[in-house]
């Protein structure tokens, strides 16, 4: 018999010991040895560090502090700031390149004045003159050239004598681009450096609300919307849990209407759900699902699809009927919708292909009434008549009887409803007579400024080989874009400015508002609002060894980035790969599958390349989300590649 002495015996009873406890310390992480993640900073929190630097104390109206692009957002904005020994009521005026075009404003009483400056002109010394009492000081303001990626305008009408210089015309990029302002000359006044892309509203409070620079799913799906000054300065982020495309609403209480998606339980369609969202918690207080309300079979037009079926657009609250009126573009149809129990109220367009039993939701035509297709910006006005912009494409449902593009139109269409008899009358409408020059197969916008006058925005126009043409410009691969602004007064137009690209909305504004003080509130901004919870595909339990992860890495160009509410997955990858992010916390590990596909969701507006498309292509760079939502604590990140599991020796903490 072998015998042991007692420092043998010592190990062999104490080894089992030590190694369940390196054991537990390794699933708990305790001697990882990994690296956390360091979090990029929200812009909130970017916007809350510059705005520290913004101070009345020490700066007279002869030694004023001046701020340019204080939020690293506008640049074509500045605030002035100093102290008066008496209350004081400046004025400022920024010069202009004519009288028309410059702006005056006077701010409220105070003893210190934090003036916000708009409608700089970029690439040059701006010349802003304050002035109270016997004071008048003159101020220069240098500012950076515009960004290679705004559009120079052309003015071919503007009708002075209508006009108000002060007011400018801001336009949402279709995809790619930045939201700009323009005035009555075509000068840009104003624009965001962030992305932002859909609408781009005042609300009641003057601020302006914008969707996030996130994109939360392909291809242009958010994650919120920003709440924003002048200035840039964002006020609160909303988060939404299907996050925003398209469109919103604001109610008469703040609430926010939002296009929205569902994209929990399995759910495969798109862009056929809207939520009411409380913005002082962010609780969804109602929820319209269209797929309860309508059918979802092929009852619309060549773009319909069975994922992307109804391709809601547009948003509107109707409070005389208490309902809310959205735009499907690829069912042809305006439908109303109740607000308090979701029952459908009627429909506005052809009912070609749709089943008989909802025939009669459907308004009949009276006079020389023409239906709308693929529609956009639907909104009840202040007189109860719809008002819309008509795509105008195919004008048909039946193949056989498709207009084509040089043969079509759009416009601004405005009907007369008469919900007792459930009839339609065509009342007004704008750009019929100019053809195919005005016409745009996708996004667009009209505008109610109030009666007889309107915007109609063309937005989408495109050209390939000088022909013009049916699809988005994306999809039709055109080689020309165009976008056409026409202001409309008592039957005259008044105003109209064309851009060499495509723009979804345009909004006229005035610059400053009554709301504008000598005064800045201060303070971190709001986030209201969580991202959904995403999908775990699998949940493990045990101990887990991966191999190293620095050539898989780098074959793969994988990056993850950590923001505030999620982790952000990038990597190159074979089409259809299986490829899971695994976060380990002590002994449980939750998969989450990073989709290798560009067709997560098949929305037609801005996706250029289908994937049938891109199928020759072996490599496909992704990005992939995983939402911080019912996650806490730290975690160890793995990754599963081709059934291999990588250690990424580094570690997230929410």
């Amino acid at each position: 018999m072998k015998k042991y002495n007692r420092v043998d015996l010592f190990w062999l009873l104490f080894l089992p010991f030590v190694a369940i406890f390196i054991i537990v310390l390794s699933l708990t992480g305790i001697i990882s040895g990994r690296k956390l993640i360091s979090e990029t900073s929200s812009l909130v929190t970017r916007q809350y560090t510059h705005e520290r630097e913004i101070q009345t104390e020490g700066h007279t109206i002869d030694n004023p502090l001046v701020f340019v692009d204080p939020y690293d957002a506008a640049p074509l904005t500045a605030i002035i700031a100093f102290e008066t020994e008496h209350l004081e009521e400046p004025t400022v005026h920024i010069a202009g390149k004519d009288d028309a075009t410059s702006i005056d404003f006077t701010f409220k009483l105070s003893y210190k004045h934090i003036l916000p400056i708009y409608g700089l002109y970029a690439g040059t010394e701006n010349k802003v003159t304050i002035s109270y009492g016997d004071i008048k000081k003159e101020i220069n303001i240098t500012t950076k050239p515009l960004p290679e990626t705004i559009a120079q305008a052309t003015v071919t009408v503007a009708d002075r004598t209508q006009l108000n210089g002060g007011d400018w015309y801001f336009f949402t990029p279709s995809s790619a681009g930045q939201t700009v302002a323009y005035d009555i000359n075509g000068d840009v006044r104003w624009y965001l450096s962030n992305y932002a892309v859909w609408d781009n509203a005042r609300l009641q409070n003057g601020n302006m609300l914008i969707s996030t620079e996130r994109l939360m799913n392909t291809p242009y799906y958010m994650t919120g919307l920003y709440e924003i000054t002048m200035l840039g300065k964002i006020e609160a982020e909303y988060t939404v849990p299907g996050g925003y495309h398209h469109d919103y609403y604001e109610m008469e209480n703040g609430n926010l209407l939002i296009a929205t998606d569902n994209f929990t339980d399995g759910n495969d369609t798109v862009e056929d759900y809207v939520i009411e969202f409380e913005r002082r918690t962010g609780v969804i207080l109602k929820k319209f699902n269209l797929k309860d309300i309508l059918p979802t079979e092929n009852t619309g037009n060549e773009n319909w699809s069975s994922d992307d079926w109804f391709h809601n657009n547009s948003v509107w609250y109707d409070k005389a009927t208490n309902s809310v009126i959205l735009s499907g573009r690829h069912a042809d149809a305006v439908i109303s919708v109740n607000y308090d129990n979701g029952e459908l109220r009627w429909i506005l367009g052809d009912k070609t292909g749709w089943p008989e039993k909802y025939h009669h939701y459907f308004l009949t035509p009276i006079g020389t009434t023409e239906w709308q297709w693929s529609q956009h910006a639907a909104m009840i006005t202040p007189e109860g008549y719809l008002f819309l912009f008509d795509n105008g494409n195919n004008k048909s449902k039946v193949a056989a009887n498709y207009v084509p593009a040089q043969n079509s139109y759009s416009r601004g269409v405005m009907y007369k409803l008469d919900l007792y008899n459930m009839t339609a009358e065509q009342i007004w409408e704008y750009g019929k007579s100019r053809g195919s020059a005005f016409y745009s197969p996708y996004i667009s916008d009209v505008d109610y400024l109030d009666a007889g006058h309107y915007i109609i925005h063309s937005g989408g126009i495109s050209y390939k080989d000088g022909v013009v043409q049916n699809q988005p410009a994306g999809i039709a691969k055109a080689d020309a874009l165009l976008s056409d602004t026409v202001e409309i007064l008592n039957g005259q137009v008044i105003f109209e400015m064309t851009l060499p690209t495509n723009t979804y909305r345009v909004e006229k504004l005035s610059a400053y508002q009554k709301k504008d003080s000598a005064g800045l509130q201060k303070g971190m901004a709001p986030q209201i609002g969580k991202p959904a919870e995403t999908e775990v595909a699998e949940t493990k339990l045990g101990v887990l060894f991966g191999e190293d992860a620095k050539k898989m890495v780098y074959d793969h160009q994988v990056k993850i980035e950590k923001q505030y509410d999620r982790i952000v997955f990038t990597g190159t990858f074979k089409r259809g790969s299986n490829v899971r992010l695994v976060l380990k916390q002590g002994a449980v590990q939750k998969y989450y599958k990073m989709r290798i596909t560009d067709k997560i969701h098949a929305a037609l507006c801005v996706a250029v390349f289908s994937e049938e498309e891109n199928e020759n292509e072996e490599l496909l760079t992704v990005t992939r989300y995983v939402n911080g939502t019912g996650l806490s604590g730290k975690y160890d990140l793995y990754l599963e590649v081709y059934d291999k599991l990588y250690d990424l020796k580094s570690q997230v903490n929410f």
